[in-house]
């Protein structure tokens, strides 16, 4: 069992890791990019990555305070799930109505890998190749989706 500050040390140190490993690649438009906070540019938009004891999951979060719009939101990725599913090579969950940590409403996309733990440094290589493979066919399929959601801004 890791203290508090130790747990917080063994995620900063594994995220930075991650940023290191990323940090020679570019999006898909060509330029520097922060893959572990990525920007979608779109508030209420954010792909989000996290790792744990038992699991890690990467996902798109969806979190407007206003669930009509929050679902407006949801029903354009899902007019678009063929071109995610296709980009990432893999079928996604699909929450349209979920909570996040602090019980606020949201709705997300997302893949979880299961029976890795954050805080055993052997597992950091499958987290990793988890993580950039999921995080580039984002970047991909946002490349192309983005504008889509202009509208809704």
């Amino acid at each position: 069992m890791y203290s508090r500050q130790e747990a917080s040390q063994l995620r900063q140190e594994f995220w930075t890791t991650f940023g290191h490993y990323m940090h020679p690649l570019s999006s898909a438009d060509g330029v520097k990019i922060n893959w572990v906070n990525y920007k979608t540019g779109q508030p209420h938009i954010s792909f989000r990555m996290e790792a744990a004891v038992d699991a890690a999951y990467i996902g798109i979060v969806l979190s407007h305070a206003d669930a009509e719009i929050r679902m407006l939101f949801y029903e354009q990725f899902a007019q678009l799930k063929h071109l995610l599913h296709n980009e990432l090579g893999e079928e996604w969950l699909w929450e349209p109505e979920t909570k996040d940590e602090q019980g606020r409403p949201i709705s997300k996309i997302y893949t979880r890998l299961c029976d890795v733990n954050l805080f055993r440094r052997e597992d950091w290589s499958s987290l990793i190749s988890f993580f950039k493979s999921r995080i580039i066919a984002l970047d991909q399929f946002w490349d192309t989706a983005k504008y889509v959601f202009d509208a809704l801004r």
